[in-house]
């Protein structure tokens, strides 16, 4: 007799014992971007460990009052990550920007899905612990974020030009231009 195996989704189940969970708010206001179900999947695809996920679509007026607040940047940044808790559970809100990501998409030859993609997985990504402030840790966060959104066939967003920014010469004029403290962006 065969002995049992689980089927990958019966072993994932009992390996994570506290199923992640995904909210989607805001969708149903903008036009022209994914669905809930499809932007649930995304942050889901970009998970290591269990979670509860708050994400938030949100109009430039609510990410600039959110950026101030939070972070005292008087304007609507691309996306926001506030991490509460790492473990035993991922506890996290990410905002995601739609005006500030169709203008960026517009300004970089992208499709909005694609850069929609690229923002919740980095912002999920920062919700796990991940950052960008060394240069090495900056590097495993762009891998991981191409590595998803390859399984996503979604191009790499770091390609030549997006190579050009991440340049340490202009890292170290952005650092200074935003101040010494860069938080989780």
């Amino acid at each position: 007799m065969t002995p049992f195996r689980p089927s990958g989704h019966e072993a994932r189940a009992r390996q994570s014992p506290k199923p992640s969970r995904v909210s989607v708010v805001g969708a149903g206001r903008f036009r022209s971007i994914p669905s809930r179900g499809t932007l649930a999947r995304w942050v889901r695809g970009a998970l290591e460990r269990p979670a509860h996920i708050t994400l938030l679509l949100a109009d430039a007026r609510t990410a600039r009052r959110l950026n101030y607040t939070y972070r005292n940047r008087d304007y609507a940044t691309n996306v926001l990550t506030f991490g509460y808790q790492q473990a035993p559970l991922v506890l996290a809100d990410v905002v995601v920007c739609v005006s500030v990501a169709r203008s960026e998409a517009a300004r970089e030859g992208k499709t909005l899905r694609a850069h929609l993609a690229h923002l919740v997985i980095h912002g999920v990504l920062h919700a796990q612990g991940y950052d960008h402030v060394r240069d090495a840790d900056a590097r495993r966060m762009q891998a991981l974020e191409t590595a998803h959104l390859a399984r996503l066939r979604i191009a790499d967003p770091y390609g030549e030009l997006a190579q050009a920014y991440a340049a340490p010469e202009h890292q170290r004029a952005k650092r200074r231009m935003l101040g010494k403290s860069e938080a989780t962006a």
